[in-house]
């Protein structure tokens, strides 16, 4: 398949730069993904498309602070972008100006904080390991602030509106963005309504939101990401299965989750990684529902919702979103494909 078959225009004006003054307010286009037709509603109204006995699964990754602004020792800006942590004290990161930064450079960030890069690699990334008086953990935290979306140019002043209500386990560098919709009170009649909740986490890394490079999507390899089931949310998730209820995937990330655990048509708890790459063709074998943003054009996300609703209800709907004037990304509005 083509890389070109997943590209689409996007007017700049519906990026939205900033999220809704109130989680929830956003709008909800619902796609029949049997029959492609669309309905236009508001998210609350989520709730209708849900049945007794659903389970509506969630990641519970937490965005953690991995951008870094720091100085060489010559007194040049570097910045950091911290990707995975390869071994205590030790880190990828995305850096810039890479070319400043070679094996053996070192940068502070204040008087707590310092890191030296011990190796280089392609595409700007680094290998660096950190110093400091206390726990290196602590000091990242402390010193380090969200990343935000290269399309989002807006400052963000509440960066706990980059997190998710239901946000437990710090490991992601983006926030899973269809979670963010929701409020604690809406889960709440959720489950007042007879369906299940269940989480599971899933640490996304920079790559997710790269466009594919390759003209083949077959040419296309994912990165690994790591994701963790507990034995708690898998038997809620199998139970369900079992007795008829579908499950509700919110957001791309819970969907690569749910089908790497799931392959065999139940899922299996642990951590472990995945690599899954989800384009047109997949034999989806655990989830039913699925809540997702908007996402970039030739991207692995837009793949993934077409496989599951089909390229051309895809096609069509992004298409009606944007008529419609729909705010598209990280702060945009939502989609349930039914």
């Amino acid at each position: 398949m083509l890389t070109a078959d997943f590209d689409y225009d996007l007017p700049p004006e519906l990026i939205a730069q900033t999220p809704p003054a109130r989680r929830s307010m956003s709008r909800l286009l619902v796609l029949e993904r049997r029959t492609g037709r669309i309905e236009h509603r508001r998210f609350p109204d989520i709730e209708d498309y849900l049945r007794p006995g659903d389970c509506l699964v969630v990641n519970e990754t937490k965005v953690r602070p991995a951008r870094l602004l720091g100085r060489k020792t010559t007194g040049a800006a570097v910045e950091m972008l911290l990707l995975s942590e390869r071994s205590q004290d030790t880190w990828e990161a995305l850096c810039r100006p890479a070319k400043r930064l070679p094996t053996g450079a070192k940068v502070i960030f204040d008087d707590g904080l310092s890191a030296e890069v011990i190796d280089e690699s392609e595409a700007g990334k680094r290998t660096v390991r950190f110093f400091a008086a206390g726990r290196v953990s602590d000091e990242i935290m402390r010193v380090g602030r969200i990343a935000l979306p290269p399309y989002i140019h807006e400052p963000l002043d509440n960066t706990d509106r980059y997190q998710t209500v239901f946000a437990r386990t710090p490991g992601s560098v983006a926030a899973p963005t269809a979670g963010l919709h929701f409020t604690r009170g809406l889960l709440t009649k959720i489950k007042a309504s007879g369906a299940r909740v269940a989480s599971v986490s899933l640490d996304i890394g920079l790559d997710t939101f790269r466009p594919i490079q390759v003209d083949r999507l077959e040419d296309h390899r994912m990165h690994s990401e790591d994701y963790e089931l507990t034995e708690e949310a898998a038997a809620v998730i199998n139970e369900t299965k079992r007795g008829g209820g579908r499950i509700v995937a919110v957001g791309t990330t819970t969907v690569r989750t749910l089908e790497s655990a799931g392959a065999v048509g139940s899922v299996e708890a642990g951590r472990r990684s995945t690599d899954l790459f989800i384009r047109p063709g997949f034999e989806f074998k655990m989830v039913d529902m699925m809540l997702t943003n908007f996402h970039l054009p030739k991207s692995t996300l837009l793949v993934l919702v077409s496989a599951f609703a089909g390229s051309e209800n895809i096609r069509v709907a992004y298409s009606e979103a944007i008529e419609e004037g729909y705010r598209f990304y990280s702060f945009g509005d939502a989609m349930l494909v039914v």
